[in-house]
């Protein structure tokens, strides 16, 4: 089923069952990148999945307390029992002993809807060597690379994952659904949409004798100017087997580039971009940190609104009125801030934009908060370390969210950022994807950097005894 198709959000990757392909990959992030050509197949094959665990029987998981993402509030001990479809089949008050079902013991543990992180970059990791690693390295050290942050990530607790830019993100999907490796349930964008220079452009920051032998990129490679080619784009990202699209609405803070938040698209663009994708059932996600192009964006018609730096009152009440999702990344400003000050980390043409921008994101989320903007989890990471991506919580309840709300946003929030109709809750009929840490996460939010306990559709990828 095509993403919001008769109001159902998509399983990811539905409409690409075909063996994997042998297509591009992007070495880091997605920023002016140089796509690579690789082939998961053998990684996958390699790396085959081994630490699943999948019942026989249906379970019941009797948790000691039990979190409402649509209420946002913990409604004591409940017992939680899957079917053999790998969806939830009731949720029984109290500890109840379930003819039939194997007993996860899960007392004295506060059980959670699977996380869900609404922006990461799954095809790398930020590292001093980042830069020159696209040069260096070959296709299947990224493809390695690429399960092993999988892996992190679902062991988590993030059972989904809104990959924005990197096409190897697609390839690793169909690795997972297809049981060669394990991680989270992927929507992978593909290729970001950018405008020449602009961020995602591939060929920002190669000299200009390799420049000329690549040519200019186009629509194919993800790089347009004009609604035309926005549509073109778009239409490539469909066939190449996209989940949502993601535009670079203004500059980036890691491309190689010097501005980080000049507005990158026209509003007829985003509306051909936007419009485009409605027929194809797409979401559009737009990085955005200077505020010309988040107005732009937004009245675009785009779905969310990535980092959003500079936004204010105005882009608050614009934001409001068009019902646009703010997926604000804290993790990210406060990793490349910090970095920014270690020499060399970062190329000199990157560094000022990551020291200045980076610090501002977290006063931005408080502010976006208190004005009453929707808010979707998401953390960027592939900026910061993958596997760290519960650090966001913390960040966000330091701003003035309540670790309940917090919560919220990675799970019943976040699945209606995608348009999932069977994610983010602890209900009859919706995805048996459940995490449980020792504790109560609304006293301690620290708690859900420990996740105990991992399920995702039924099986067993972390459990409390681990």
């Amino acid at each position: 089923m095509l993403a919001g198709a008769a109001g159902q959000g998509p399983e990811p990757g539905a409409q690409f069952r075909l063996p994997l392909r042998l297509e591009s990959l992007a070495s880091f992030h997605d920023q002016g990148l140089t796509m690579r050509k690789t082939s998961l197949l053998l990684a996958g094959v390699l790396a085959a999945a081994n630490g699943a665990t999948h019942a026989a029987v249906p379970l019941a998981l009797q948790c000691g307390n039990t979190y409402d993402s649509q209420a946002a509030k913990l409604l004591g001990e409940r017992t939680i029992v899957t079917g053999a479809d790998g969806r939830i089949a009731q949720v029984l008050p109290g500890r109840v002993d379930v003819p039939g079902a194997k007993v996860v013991d899960l007392s004295g543990r506060t059980c959670l809807p699977g996380l869900i992180d609404l922006h990461v970059h799954l095809s790398g990791e930020s590292n001093p060597k980042s830069y020159e690693e696209r040069f260096r390295l070959d296709d299947i050290d990224f493809g390695y690379r690429a399960i092993a942050y999988a892996d992190r990530t679902l062991k988590a607790g993030f059972t989904t994952v809104r990959d924005l830019g990197g096409e190897v993100a697609m390839h690793l999907r169909d690795a997972i659904n297809q049981g060669y490796v394990q991680g989270p349930r992927i929507y992978a964008a593909g290729k970001s949409i950018a405008t020449t220079g602009g961020h995602a452009d591939p060929r920002n920051g190669i000299n200009s004798e390799l420049a000329h032998v690549l040519g200019p990129p186009g629509p194919t490679e993800g790089v347009v100017n004009g609604p035309d080619d926005a549509r073109q784009a778009v239409r490539q990202r469909y066939k190449e087997g996209s989940d949502l699209i993601k535009i670079t609405a203004t500059g980036g803070v890691l491309s190689y580039a010097k501005s980080g938040d000049a507005p990158q698209f026209t509003v007829d663009e985003v509306k051909a971009v936007v419009d485009t994708a409605k027929d194809y059932g797409y979401r559009v996600a737009a990085h955005a940190h200077g505020k010309e192009g988040m107005r732009r964006a937004i009245e675009g018609g785009v779905t969310s609104v990535e980092h959003g730096t500079y936004m204010d009152d105005e882009i608050f009440a614009l934001m409001k009125k068009h019902g646009t999702w703010y997926v604000p990344t804290i993790s990210a400003g406060k990793y490349v801030a910090e970095k920014a000050k270690v020499p060399g980390y970062y190329p000199e043409v990157v560094r000022p934009k990551a020291e200045r921008i980076g610090a501002m994101i977290q006063d931005t989320f408080a502010k976006a908060y208190k004005a009453g903007v929707k808010i979707g989890f998401g953390t960027d990471q592939g900026v910061a370390p993958h596997g760290e991506n519960a650090k966001e919580f913390g960040f966000m309840v330091e701003a003035g969210m309540p670790a309940a709300v917090a919560l919220q946003t990675a799970t019943y929030n976040a699945a209606a950022v995608l348009g999932a109709t069977d994610l983010g809750q602890i209900a009859p009929g919706f995805r048996a994807d459940v995490v449980a840490v020792a504790g109560d996460p609304l006293a301690d939010i620290a708690l859900m950097n420990r996740v105990e306990f991992v399920m995702k559709d039924g099986a067993l990828y972390r459990s409390a005894s681990q």
